[in-house]
Order: C-alpha cells, then structure tokens, then sequence
C-alpha cells in the first residue's frame, strides 16, 4: 500500500511514516514511480509502535527491540521481561523527581531559593549578588 493509504488506515500522517521510515522503523519498497509501497503488515507493526510509545518506550528502544519481539519464539514472555524493565526504569525516576520535589520544597521561603541549600539558614538573609 502507498503512504498515503497507510496514513489513512493508521491515523499516522505522512511525514510521521517518512520519519520512522528515515529512522528504521518502517520498511518500504520503492516502485519504479518513486512512490513507496509498504505492506500488509505494517499496519499492525505501526498500532504497536504507537502503543509502545503511550507506554513510555521511546523510537530508540522500540527500534532496538523490535526485531527481537517479531522473532521472539513467545513474544508475550519477551514482552512482559521489556516492560519488567522499563518499570525499573520509572522507579528509579519517580525515586529521582520524589528527591527534586523534596529539595525544591525545602527551598520555598528562602530568601534566594538559588542559592545552595546550606549556604543560607532557612529564612534567607539578604540577598547577595
């Protein structure tokens, strides 16, 4: 099927499929018209990418891991040991925004919230330059 076809079927736009065609994600003939023609298949391929996304894969890792899931004697089990991982993943930055947040509220009322935390007592003084 042509791009714009595929555009159509899987509310991708056009330059959304040239795009994951540039980076690897899409694989496409060409005719001997210059237009590209894609197949069947590309249509469930593109659901998952997209799906992966909403999950909080990035293209990379999608790209990355594509290959090996469409090869993957059980692709459910390769599946649940990716997003094991990615869970790892936000874990370790949830960790990371919950320690951000504790140090941005510990700075609120402090006379220059900039400053290094043990700088100034809490309460600030006056601001230096």
């Amino acid at each position: 099927m042509r791009i714009g076809e595929l555009a159509l079927r899987t509310g991708v736009s056009k330059d959304t499929l040239r795009f994951y065609e540039r980076i690897g994600l899409l694989e496409g003939d060409r005719l001997p018209n210059g237009y590209r023609d894609f197949p069947p298949e590309t249509v469930p391929w593109l659901r998952y990418v997209r799906t992966a996304q909403t999950l909080g894969f990035t293209l990379a890792e999608i790209a990355r891991h594509g290959a090996e899931l469409k090869d993957a004697p059980d692709s459910a089990q390769a599946l649940s040991a990716l997003f094991e991982d990615k869970i790892q993943i936000v874990d370790a930055r949830m960790a990371e925004l919950a320690a951000l947040r504790a140090e941005l509220t510990s700075r609120v009322g402090t006379g220059c919230p900039l400053r290094e935390a043990s700088r100034e007592p809490r309460g600030g003084g006056a601001h230096r330059r």
